[in-house]
């Protein structure tokens, strides 16, 4: 088992920052990678940002290039996503993942451990 915790959703005016963490405990030696996901009302949920646990390879959807960074410290079982300019469209419940292989980055499919979500809003 693999437990993970987000924190650091808020409410931020457009424009706006914030620094999501995702603390990993648990079996994370069999861990390949960990990705953020988010999830509006009535929408699906929608891949953001992953990295590779071990190699430190980052992806991330063409909605967030550019604006989102992801980051960790596998020594302290620490995933981070830094949000920089954000804008309404990005208001959702966050999540972080834990896969353990190495495909399937952009899925939920990929992924077998989820957090219970931190919530972000952006205002106009």
């Amino acid at each position: 088992q693999v437990q993970l915790v987000e924190s650091g959703g808020g409410l931020v005016q457009a424009g706006g920052s914030l620094r999501l963490s995702c603390a990993a405990s648990g079996r994370t030696l069999s861990t390949s990678k960990i990705g953020w996901f988010r999830q509006a009302p009535g929408k699906e949920r929608d891949f953001v940002a992953a990295i590779n646990w071990g190699g430190g390879s980052t992806y991330y959807a063409d909605s967030v290039k550019g604006r989102f960074t992801i980051s960790g410290d596998n020594t302290k079982n620490m995933v981070y996503l830094q949000m920089n300019s954000l804008n309404p469209e990005d208001t959702a419940v966050y999540y972080c993942a834990a896969g353990i292989s190495r495909i399937l980055i952009t899925s939920t499919s990929g992924y077998s451990y989820w957090g219970q979500g931190t919530q972000v809003t952006v205002s106009s």
